[in-house]
């Protein structure tokens, strides 16, 4: 269950290159313990979005807040500090493919902190086991699959036990079976760990299958069109476009209900 305070207020943010506006007026918060879908459709700036949460790219307008403090605003240290509470999976997983597992996982753990080489190691193997790659420690990436891949790039992102995770596109690339798993993996870790996860997905599957709250971006329009749980936006919303994106296809009588 989501707790009721914000760990994360997104407040009037315009996301923008140069004059080219990708987003813009955008106004929603993320509870604690919560997982929060940003969706849409394709170029509708979703990771460009959370590029702006996780401290990629500053938004041309507005602020994102952690527990009240104005991320953008604050002094580099103090952003860093925040950084330190994040962890990120990233679409394409990313992974040193000149490393093993664990020193893909305890990259993070060699360069901040002052753990000894075997402590680290023992901490990779803790975070792999949570991933349920116990045992794969000593595999290179190109010698697992692509979704014991995302699952790696899951265990990395847990390396500093961070209480806020990002996934930019979790699912991409995976077949239905390993991206119902990955799925599964997320609400073990929100609900074993406690904490806040924001995913950025256009997959119906993922979005009905583990949001307990989410933002509608709309390319065409370039703001958000409503904020809510997926499954209540798809039978009650009156926006055409909002019912549309989430009643694609079969999918939507599979999931109704």
């Amino acid at each position: 269950m989501a707790q009721t305070e914000a760990r994360i207020t997104v407040q009037n943010v315009t996301m923008a290159y140069g004059d080219f506006v990708i987003q813009r007026d955008l106004n929603f918060s993320v509870k604690a313990a919560e997982i929060f879908i940003i969706m849409g459709g394709s170029g509708c700036g979703k990771s460009t979005v959370m590029r702006a949460l996780i401290g990629l790219k500053a938004p041309a307008r507005g602020d994102v807040l952690y527990d009240g403090e104005n991320f953008w605003k604050a002094e580099p240290s103090e952003r860093e500090r925040m950084n330190r509470r994040f962890g990120v999976c990233y679409q394409s997983g990313a992974l040193w493919s000149s490393m093993t597992l664990a020193e893909n996982v305890g990259l993070a753990l060699g360069e901040y902190t002052s753990l000894r080489a075997s402590e680290i190691r023992e901490i990779a193997s803790l975070k792999l086991a949570l991933v349920g790659l116990a045992g794969f420690e000593d595999y290179y990436p190109s010698e697992i699959s692509g979704g014991m891949q995302k699952r790696v790039g899951v265990a990395r992102a847990l390396a500093m036990d961070p209480d806020i995770l990002f996934f930019d596109e979790p699912s991409a690339g995976l077949d239905p079976i390993s991206s119902k798993l990955l799925d599964d993996l997320i609400l073990e870790l929100r609900d074993s760990l406690g904490a806040t996860v924001v995913v950025v997905t256009h997959e119906l599957a993922s979005i009905f299958g583990i949001a307990d709250s989410s933002v509608f971006l709309d390319p065409e329009t370039k703001t958000m069109l409503a904020v809510g749980n997926p499954k209540t936006l798809r039978d009650q919303s009156a926006n055409p476009k909002i019912r549309t994106f989430l009643t694609r296809g079969e999918f939507a009588s599979a999931t109704k209900g």
